[in-house]
């Protein structure tokens, strides 16, 4: 990797913090022995998710992190570090989802080792626990059906009600 100046350390640094201050939810995730493929295919897929996904310097982030005024203890950087941001929209568990997603899709080249969500840090398994929430699509359609289901068995009810006085 090129040496960095001072100075755009100090931007990274900046720009990082302002990152997780201002997302929902930051994702810190441990990659190694990962093809340039599979690496752009997931950047692709973060993408259409309003999810950045960045591979920065451990010593900078926790930098980053330090100044960030997070509530808790910085979870672990081991490794090689990448970090997922929601850039934009509502979906606060999309960058967990996604990366989880690609880490069970690519075994141990990419793995979620903590994040920040709702201005915490939480450890790894808590953000696995976050990744396996569904979108809120998905949970506007369980709803739905939820709802849906009651009547549904109601209006089987009457019809079955109706066919046997015809019969």
């Amino acid at each position: 990797m090129a040496r960095l100046t001072r100075e755009k350390k100090e931007e990274l640094v900046a720009q990082i913090t302002k990152w997780v201050k201002e997302s929902p939810a930051t994702v810190f995730v441990h990659f190694e022995r990962l093809g340039i493929k599979d690496e752009q295919r997931m950047r692709n897929s973060l993408r259409e998710q309003n999810v950045k996904y960045i591979v920065a310097r451990k010593t900078l982030v926790k930098r980053a992190l330090e100044e960030s005024g997070v509530e808790g203890e910085i979870p672990a950087l081991d490794g090689e570090l990448a970090i997922a941001f929601l850039k934009s929209g509502d979906d606060a568990t999309a960058p967990a989802r996604g990366v989880h997603a690609f880490s069970e899709e690519l075994g141990d080249s990419v793995s979620i080792i903590g994040g920040v969500f709702e201005n915490k840090f939480k450890n790894r398994e808590e953000m696995n626990e976050i990744a396996t929430i569904p979108s809120e699509d998905v949970l506007r359609g369980m709803f739905v059906n939820v709802i849906n289901s009651p009547i549904q068995g109601l209006v089987i009810s009457l019809s079955q009600i109706a066919e046997k006085k015809e019969a």
